[in-house]
């Protein structure tokens, strides 16, 4: 089902990576991306009211795609399908949660910095990764050396993202989007 991301990607220029602690910082988050006709959130599972702000976002904000992001094993999954949340983000990705994800119905993205790791992605029939944390390994230099290695894949570099360089990434022909948190500041 990884497919589906590439469609979600490709509406979202930007994803605004969103860690809230409570109802009033959701709802402060939510304005302020409508406000810039931003109409879509990766909510990471960084807090233990994750859960209930996806809720309260997926019910009180219909325009907004949701995501979840930091997701890192299979047991975090049945309750984002319960939630109906639109796409999910892994920082990273291993066998299992790979197998158990495209097994499902929501469209995902796993992180892969590494040319094995990309290589694993591209053997499990995956060709759209996450490049996390993208200023720690290479940024755009790496991903422009990556588009001539693989040529057929797309990133959503996040981490260390800002105003100043999120054009320069999506100036490079492999990658589809980028995540980061500049737009919330």
């Amino acid at each position: 089902m990884q497919h589906g991301i590439d469609q979600v990607l490709a509406k979202h220029s930007m994803i605004p990576v969103v860690t809230v602690n409570s109802k009033e910082e959701t709802d402060i988050v939510m304005n302020r991306l409508l406000e810039q006709n931003i109409h879509v959130a990766e909510i990471t599972l960084r807090t233990e009211y994750a859960l209930t702000a996806i809720a309260h976002v997926k019910k009180n904000y219909p325009t907004i795609d949701v995501g979840v992001g930091t997701v890192i094993s299979i047991g975090q999954v049945a309750p984002l399908v319960d939630l109906g949340v639109d796409f999910i983000v892994s920082p990273g990705a291993t066998m299992d949660l790979i197998t158990h994800l495209k097994d499902g119905t929501i469209p995902f993205i796993p992180g892969a910095v590494t040319p094995s790791e990309i290589m694993s992605g591209l053997e499990m029939g995956l060709t759209t990764f996450k490049f996390f944390p993208a200023n720690l390994f290479g940024g755009i230099d790496a991903l422009k050396a990556y588009g001539q290695v693989f040529p057929a894949v797309k990133f959503c570099p996040t981490g260390g993202i800002n105003g100043t360089t999120h054009s320069d990434y999506l100036a490079l022909s492999n990658v589809i989007s980028v995540g980061g948190s500049w737009m919330l500041k």
